[in-house]
């Protein structure tokens, strides 16, 4: 195993990061020939570029960043990390993913608010459109939920939508989500997520590569991708059009030798069609969460499907409106319809259902059914 970094190390990792122009790969490569770490201060740029450690704009970014200013001031705002309770996490140090030491590109140094995943607990990623559907809310929502009571860690990208659905089953099972931003660690994007964010700081963790006060970039997000899937034993796609970030992560996840699992949907539905492909192209379809479960070989029992769940202790008339339902939301005149029964009984008998938790009313007498 590789040796803790120093103090001073640790320090010299951090203003490699802060350089501009400098990726992951370009900082791994000065690190890895560079022996005597503290030593990178003093070596001048083009020496560096004679190593080809470096290109010409890159060379000249490092002697702007030797300046005495600039290191002070990068110094600084490493101090102050601690007083904001973010650590600067990088691959020497134990608390570092175990996934993304093998991953191209890996991070060189992380800023980490809250928990990190347990490395003897599996890991799933649940990502997904932003304007996603109600539906896939939902199942988000459930999956995280489900799979989180089961013992599968979920990280997603705290975004809008499928993201954050999923993140918020996890902490409604009372367990740790982790969310990969694409922007500082001390910038909530988007903002409506922000209770969210507060929730994750305090009941999981959030991870950025980006230093603070960065904004949302869209040339972040693929980067940011990396790390979701990285972290992730498989990466669990809920919806997605064909053109979508969530397929990119899906892309990473199979180039890091990761397994994909996508939510079907039907055929007309736009944000079914990234999920469709994906099974066509052999990720594996998710029916039900015993297929995570079987993947990982844990121990459980066998859940009870939602309508039979759902369906016990109901009258007969009540489990006759509630079958006409599903988890797309459906017109009161409709249900009166497949029901057969008066308008004014139908409308009395979803509001019961609606009180006791077994559906929701979406908006204008729109009903569907509540995992």
């Amino acid at each position: 195993m590789t040796a803790p970094l120093t103090t001073e190390e640790r320090k010299c990792l951090f203003w490699l990061t802060k350089i501009d122009g400098f990726g992951p790969l370009t900082i791994e490569k000065i690190w890895n020939n560079i022996p005597d770490k503290v030593s990178i201060y003093n070596i001048e740029g083009k020496v560096l570029k004679e190593k080809r450690l470096l290109q010409a704009a890159q060379a000249e970014s490092f002697d702007i960043f030797r300046k005495y200013e600039k290191r002070q001031k990068i110094q600084e705002e490493y101090e102050k990390l601690k007083d904001r309770d973010i650590r600067f996490i990088t691959p020497f140090d134990q608390d570092y993913p175990k996934g993304l030491q093998n991953i191209a590109s890996k991070p060189m140094g992380l800023y980490w608010k809250g928990r990190v995943p347990d490395k003897d607990r599996p890991v799933a990623a649940i990502v997904g459109a932003r304007e996603c559907t109600s539906y896939g809310s939902q199942v988000a929502r459930f999956l995280g939920k489900e799979l989180s009571r089961q013992g599968v860690q979920i990280v997603s990208g705290l975004a809008a939508g499928v993201d954050g659905a999923g993140h918020r089953g996890a902490l409604e099972a009372g367990k740790p989500t982790y969310g990969v931003l694409g922007c500082g660690i001390n910038v909530c994007y988007p903002k409506e997520n922000y209770k969210l964010f507060e929730s994750m700081e305090k009941a999981g963790g959030i991870v950025s590569e980006y230093g603070l006060g960065i904004k949302p970039r869209p040339g972040n997000f693929p980067m940011r991708n990396r790390i979701i899937s990285g972290m992730s034993d498989i990466v669990i796609v809920v919806e997605a059009r064909e053109k979508s970030g969530s397929l990119i992560t899906a892309e990473i996840a199979l180039e890091q030798g990761k397994d994909v699992f996508a939510v079907p949907g039907r055929i007309t539905d736009v944000l079914s069609a990234g999920c469709n492909r994906l099974i066509q192209q052999g990720a594996f379809p998710l029916l039900e969460t015993d297929d995570i479960l079987d993947y990982f070989g844990m121990a459980h029992g066998k859940m009870l499907r939602i309508q039979e769940k759902n369906q016990k202790g109901l009258a007969k008339k009540e489990k006759k409106v509630y079958i006409c339902l599903d988890l797309q939301p459906k017109f009161i005149e409709e249900i009166v319809k497949e029901s057969g029964l008066p308008m004014h009984e139908c409308v009395g008998i979803l509001l019961d259902l609606e009180l006791e938790g077994y559906i929701v009313q979406e908006a204008n007498h729109y009903y569907r059914k509540k995992l």
